[in-house]
């Protein structure tokens, strides 16, 4: 394999690991027994095994800005936010980005989430531009939308068990949210 031959297969493992078993699983040596590199390999790609979760962040954020992107342009025209109110939940909590940032805030590798936090910025106000009612709305659907999803990956499914509510609950009310902020 080339370098980034390399790289990518590293990324699409940790992504793998990510998402089948946590956070704490994304580590040098995990992610190399899966594409059968050694953990030095690894290192020179990475350079640790923060650097790898940081990538990975990165890789998360940019497959993930431009399919909003495009879903935020489609819900301007059908005047309905559920497919981005769909894929920004699912980021979170599908395809772990949600347990990612949480795991890098809680062992203090915050800086690691900077690639995401300037992906979602970049996005909103790329998105504000456009935006017939200026960016401070978008920004703060965004805050919004975002602390829903992240706190749904973590904790929606035991708390809507315990209010006995359906599980879709919380993105029922984040669509809801976003509709009301447009009038509808």
């Amino acid at each position: 394999m080339s370098p980034e031959e390399s790289r990518t297969a590293a990324l699409d493992a940790a992504r793998a690991l990510l998402v089948e078993v946590g956070p704490q699983a994304v580590t040098l040596k995990a992610v190399g027994a899966r594409i059968g590199r050694t953990h030095a390999n690894l290192l020179h790609h990475f350079g640790s095994a923060e650097g790898l979760q940081t990538a990975l962040i990165a890789d998360l954020a940019a497959r993930i800005v431009g399919t909003i992107k495009a879903a935020v342009i489609r819900s301007r025209e059908a005047e309905d936010p559920a497919e981005v109110v769909d894929l920004t939940f699912d980021a979170f909590g599908r395809n772990g980005a949600g347990a990612l940032a949480s795991w890098m805030i809680l062992s203090g590798n915050e800086n690691a989430l900077d690639p995401i936090l300037t992906a979602i910025h970049d996005l909103v106000e790329d998105l504000a531009q456009d935006h017939k009612h200026g960016a401070a709305p978008i920004r703060e659907e965004t805050l919004q939308l975002v602390l829903m999803a992240l706190g749904d990956a973590l904790l929606g499914a035991p708390m809507a068990k315990a209010l006995g509510l359906p599980r879709e609950t919380a993105r029922q009310l984040a669509r809801g949210m976003l509709l009301a902020d447009r009038g509808k």
